[in-house]
């Protein structure tokens, strides 16, 4: 009997990619060489008329790997001390697991093939994710291995502005610059923002217009 269960409609939206937005914090802008301190995610899935909304959120706090480089001037700038017991912080393998697991299932459940990046300036959190899968020798990264969203250039198309808090403030999304520089509220409002964006584009009927023009194109 053949199996008559349909596919999500997000493998269809992004080429079989299922969005997942991520931000991370470090102790500095070299992804080989620096700490990766913080990393929160929140995976993506799509209501009954096709609009983007969040699904669910993982966060951890990591232990610097064996020689990792900690700049101060990035420390004063998060505001996060590596070694304090209250950040609970596991080693970077148990921490990488343990976000990349609930994503693989999030892939799977929406029958996408991989997940794909979502960052505001994703190139810089895509590098530090990456970095730390091959340093813990996962073979099973979930993302894409170059591919991204960057919510930084979208806002920037959107709304005019490419910084995060002033895009949210434009797209009338709240932001608390108190809790800026926190992955999971950064993520989180990043995930809002992309959402926003994508959502706005099918309400003025560019997602409309793309699925016309692939059917005429698939017609040809």
């Amino acid at each position: 009997m053949p199996n008559s269960k349909q596919r999500h409609p997000m493998a269809d939206r992004f080429r079989g990619y299922l969005p997942v937005v991520v931000d991370v914090e470090t102790a500095g802008f070299n992804a080989q060489t620096d700490a990766l301190l913080e990393i929160a995610a929140v995976t993506l899935t799509m209501d009954e008329e096709g609009y983007l909304i969040v699904d669910q959120s993982i966060e951890a706090h990591v232990e610097p790997f064996e020689g990792a480089n900690l700049e101060q001037s990035a420390l004063d700038f998060t505001g996060i001390d590596p070694w304090s017991p209250d950040r609970e912080a596991e080693p970077e393998l148990m921490a990488m697991e343990k976000i990349f697991k609930p994503i693989r299932k999030a892939v799977k459940a929406h029958d996408c093939k991989r997940a794909i990046l979502v960052g505001h300036n994703a190139h810089f959190d895509h590098s530090f994710v990456c970095n730390a899968a091959d340093r813990c020798d996962i073979k099973r990264n979930p993302f894409h291995p170059f591919s991204t969203f960057d919510t930084a250039t979208l806002a920037g198309l959107a709304y005019g502005h490419t910084v995060l808090a002033k895009a949210c403030d434009l797209a009338g999304i709240s932001f608390d610059n108190k809790q800026a520089h926190s992955a999971l509220y950064d993520t989180e409002k990043t995930a809002e923002l992309f959402c926003m964006i994508v959502n706005q584009w099918k309400e003025m009927g560019g997602w409309d217009m793309m699925l016309a023009l692939r059917e005429e194109s698939e017609l040809d």
